[in-house]
């Protein structure tokens, strides 16, 4: 996939918006995320994302998409990729949420804008204001 120049300005935007939801779903044990991925219970998944989101954005603002991966081995640390979207209004974000031992990231696969405009750099603030408004809660820095 080739990655266009405001990817990563947006990959950051979606990050912080999501990083209090983020730490909401370390508090799950990784097993029970190898056991739900594996066993391919995507609806105790998405119900996960729901109950870490719940808090922070509005009702279906954040949910589960396609899944989610496991990547497990003898040798290292596990690996989680959860499918996500984040829909505020006027704006679809497809991205990837990467959780490892010590380590989360996001990976955008796709955004969709109702109205989108010519310049790229609108469309960026407009998911910005856009993920701003869907909070239920403003964003407390975490230490």
């Amino acid at each position: 996939m080739i990655r266009q120049p405001h990817t990563l300005s947006r990959e950051v935007i979606v990050a912080s918006a999501i990083e209090q939801v983020v730490a909401e779903l370390r508090l799950i044990d990784v097993a029970d995320y190898i056991a739900f991925i594996r066993l391919e219970h995507f609806a105790c998944l998405s119900d996960l994302v729901d109950s870490a989101s719940e808090l922070f954005f509005a009702p279906g603002t954040l949910r589960l998409g396609n899944g989610g991966e496991a990547h497990v081995d003898w040798s290292g640390s596990p690996r989680i990729v959860l499918d996500l979207e984040l829909r505020p209004h006027g704006v679809t974000v497809y991205f990837q949420l990467t959780l490892t031992e010590n380590d989360a990231s996001v990976v955008l696969n796709y955004i969709s804008f109702e109205k989108p405009d010519e310049d790229p750099s609108r469309n960026t603030e407009l998911l910005q204001a856009t993920l701003e408004d869907a909070r239920i809660r403003k964003p407390v820095p975490i230490a």
